[in-house]
C-alpha cells in the first residue's frame, strides 16, 4: 500500500467502501497531528455515520500512534490539536477529545481541560482527564476545584484528588461507604 497522506487519508475516510475506509482508520496514525482538525469535522459533521465514526476512530489511532515510546514530539503536536477541539458543540465528541488527551497528553494540557470543570455536559470528564494527566499542574487546579466546586461535586473532586494520591479529609470515599444495610447470621454448629 502506498504512504499515506493527508489528501488521500481525508479521501479514503470519506470512501463508500468499508475496506477503503477501515485500511486509512488503521493506518491515520502515520499522518499525525496535521489530519486531527480536518478528521474531527467530519467526525462531527459526516451525514454518513461509518464516515463519521471512521474518521473518529481515526484520530484514536492518530493518538496511540503519537503515545509510542520516544515520540514526545509527536504527542505534544497531537495534544495541541486535541485541545483545539475542546470548544465543539459535540457533546460527546468533546468527552471523546477528553479521553483521548489523557491519553498522551501532558502538564500544558491541564489549564485547558480544566476550563470545562464548570461545563454541565463534560465537566465531569474534563475532571477524569485532570485525574489522570501527569504533572504537578493537575493537581493544583483540583485543589482549586475542590475549594470551588458546588458541595454535591465535591466528593468526585476529593476521589480525584486521592487517585493522585492526596489525602483528603472531610469527604468520606464512597467506596467505603455502605450503600446498603448487611446482616451476618451466625451459622449453627451440628
Amino acid at each position: 500500500m502506498d504512504e499515506l497522506n493527508l489528501d488521500t487519508l481525508l479521501k479514503l475516510i470519506q470512501s463508500a467502501d468499508d475496506t477503503e475506509r477501515a485500511g486509512a482508520r488503521d493506518r491515520a496514525g502515520i499522518v499525525g497531528a496535521a489530519a486531527v482538525a480536518p478528521l474531527a469535522k467530519l467526525a462531527v459533521e459526516a451525514e454518513n455515520l461509518e464516515v463519521a465514526r471512521a474518521a473518529n476512530r481515526a484520530i484514536q489511532n492518530i493518538v496511540y500512534h503519537a503515545g509510542r515510546p520516544g515520540a514526545a514530539d509527536e504527542a505534544k503536536a497531537v495534544t495541541a490539536a486535541l485541545v483545539g477541539l475542546l470548544g465543539t458543540k459535540h457533546a460527546q465528541f468533546r468527552r471523546d477529545v477528553l479521553w483521548m488527551i489523557w491519553q498522551i497528553g501532558g502538564e500544558d494540557a491541564a489549564e485547558p481541560v480544566a476550563r470545562l470543570l464548570d461545563d454541565a455536559e463534560v465537566g465531569d470528564d474534563a475532571r477524569m482527564c485532570l485525574e489522570r494527566l501527569p504533572g504537578a499542574r493537575a493537581t493544583e487546579l483540583l485543589r482549586a476545584r475542590l475549594a470551588s466546586a458546588p458541595e454535591a461535586q465535591r466528593p468526585a473532586v476529593a476521589h480525584s484528588l486521592r487517585v493522585r494520591g492526596v489525602e483528603v479529609a472531610g469527604f468520606p470515599s464512597q467506596k467505603l461507604t455502605p450503600t446498603k444495610k448487611t446482616t451476618v447470621k451466625p451459622v449453627g454448629r451440628a
